[in-house]
């Protein structure tokens, strides 16, 4: 009969390529899905390897990784693969067919598996190690960049017709998308580890810093302040810090609970003062979606993020009325409710809030809940003001220098005496705070390696500064100029006045006419 639609005569044979080619392309499709949508890899492995046998019509098939520490290839995953084999199958990298592919990078194809010297049988199944079942063998490697992390290895019943450049390539897709995603899991497990690795730098460098043996002072009232704090931290007492701002309230707040059990918890801070009324509440106790104009989603309050840690309240006495209420019942019942919702959330927040305010008088003043400040004042610790620790002024002075020295690049290498006598003779209300902004002002504009008292801010040369200056002539500036370098040329020298008159290039007998005139104690410098 005529052929009237002109059918080529290997129409069946075409027919039947594309519907391999489409099992080809469904069965990607489904490992590459599978690969993808995996939380562990090597379980999702092993299902791809599931997939080659079910669509493709692989008997047995392995992947095997690189160990780059023995330089040995071990199974991580496989299909109609034993346990026992699995664990005894170890190539060297070179070793055999499987090796010679990890080593080259090159696909390999042995048609028949038996007839083969170089195949080692070690990832073989019982059947075939007997001979009873001929198999073809494609082993290719798993890719990233030019070297191989690992291999793929399938076997498929022998048929002499079988297309093997076809099959090399469908199976090298495979392991193109197996690599990818060893090379992802590879990134993703050294990032994961690097973020742990900076997070425990990053708590170890908190719990370095907010150590007691960094919290710079030396005097009696401070020692009295770490004394307490050794006694208060390792429990879960509440602690109320008191003291004037700038007095280091905050620093002490880290130190207690970077020396406490919770260490490892979070610290959380809220500034009750930095907040607006209306907002303290949300932020303390978190929000529902929709609680007031503006919530387009619930937040958690820092109550619930500060759960199993601490929770620091600075200028608590600035709360508003009614968040002084919800407070006391947190603080009490351990629970509270987010605004706006009705669930009630338990937490296990242990507590330090920190005032400049005169408490008794708020309570007084009817400004401060007199139930809220004995739940607070369980463990009081008082902050002293830099005034009532003179001998500290100059430790924190040398602490302040280093520090911004450093953060700006200069080379400065100490304060000199007179500069010394006006910061120890002035009265800081500011506090510690007002001294390390002196020091850092003194750092930007100092232009040698010692900090003089034209350095210092105007405040601490005047009468309403310091006390120390009453008013200034042009002979007084320059005597105070020339008793200052000499102090400076002392403390060099160590209370040699040869020594000093050799810096100042100078005679010795002017130096002493100088000494005599100016009133200054050699011998305080030696």
């Amino acid at each position: 009969m005529e052929n009237v639609l002109n059918l080529p005569p290997n129409l069946p044979q075409l027919l039947r390529q594309g519907q391999a080619d489409a099992r080809e392309m469904a069965t990607l499709l489904e490992i590459g899905q599978t690969l993808a949508d995996a939380r562990q890899l090597r379980p999702a492995l092993g299902r791809a390897l599931e997939l080659l046998g079910r669509t493709q019509g692989v008997t047995r098939a392995f992947i095997m990784l690189h160990d780059a520490d023995t330089d040995e290839l071990h199974v991580e995953a496989g299909f109609n693969l034993d346990d026992e084999t699995a664990r005894r199958a170890v190539y060297r990298v070179g070793e055999g067919v499987v090796g010679r592919v990890a080593e080259t990078c090159k696909p390999v194809v042995v048609p028949q598996a038996s007839r083969e010297p170089s195949m080692l049988q070690r990832v073989a199944g019982r059947e075939r190690a007997a001979g009873r079942q001929e198999v073809s063998f494609v082993c290719v490697p798993l890719a990233v960049g030019r070297s191989a992390v690992g291999v793929l290895g399938v076997d498929v019943p022998y048929a002499e017709a079988r297309d093997f450049e076809q099959l090399t390539k469908f199976v090298s897709v495979v392991a193109s998308m197996v690599a990818q995603a060893l090379k992802v899991e590879r990134l993703v497990e050294s990032e994961r580890a690097r973020l742990a690795d900076e997070n425990a730098h990053l708590k170890q460098e908190l719990r370095e810093r907010f150590d007691f043996g960094h919290i710079v002072g030396s005097s009696n009232p401070m020692r009295h302040v770490y004394e307490q704090v050794e006694q208060v931290a390792r429990t879960n007492t509440t602690v109320l810090l008191r003291g004037e701002s700038g007095t280091g309230k905050e620093m002490v707040a880290h130190a207690i609970h970077y020396n406490s059990l919770r260490a490892g918890k979070p610290f959380v801070k809220v500034s009750c003062a930095a907040l607006p009324e209306t907002l303290i509440e949300a932020e303390l106790f978190g929000h529902e979606r929709g609680a007031f104009t503006g919530a387009m989603a619930r937040k958690k309050g820092r109550f619930e993020l500060a759960d199993g840690g601490t929770l620091f309240l600075d200028e608590i006495g600035e709360l508003n009325a009614s968040t002084q209420i919800k407070l006391l019942r947190a603080i009490q019942e351990r629970e509270f409710e987010r605004l706006g919702g009705t669930e009630t959330i338990k937490v296990n927040v242990r507590l330090v809030a920190a005032t400049n305010k005169e408490l008794e008088h708020a309570i007084q003043a009817g400004e401060f809940r007199e139930d809220l400040y004995y739940r607070l004042n369980v463990f009081n610790i008082f902050m002293p003001p830099l005034r009532e620790r003179k001998p500290d002024v100059l430790l924190l002075a040398d602490h302040f220098l280093e520090k911004y020295a450093r953060e700006h690049g200069k080379h400065i290498k100490r304060i000199s005496t007179p500069a010394i006598d006006m910061l120890t003779s002035y009265h800081w209300p500011g506090n510690v705070r007002e001294l390390e902004n002196v020091v850092e002002r003194a750092v930007v504009v100092c232009d040698s390696s010692v900090i003089h008292g034209h350095h210092l801010p105007p405040s601490l040369q005047t009468a309403e500064g310091s006390g120390t200056v009453t008013r200034l002539s042009l002979s007084a500036a320059v005597e105070a100029y020339e008793r200052d370098i000499i102090q400076d040329a002392l403390k060099s020298a160590r209370g040699s006045r040869k020594k000093a008159a050799k810096l100042l290039d100078t005679t010795e007998r002017i130096i002493g006419y100088k000494v005599k005139k100016y009133g200054i104690d050699c011998e305080r410098f030696r």
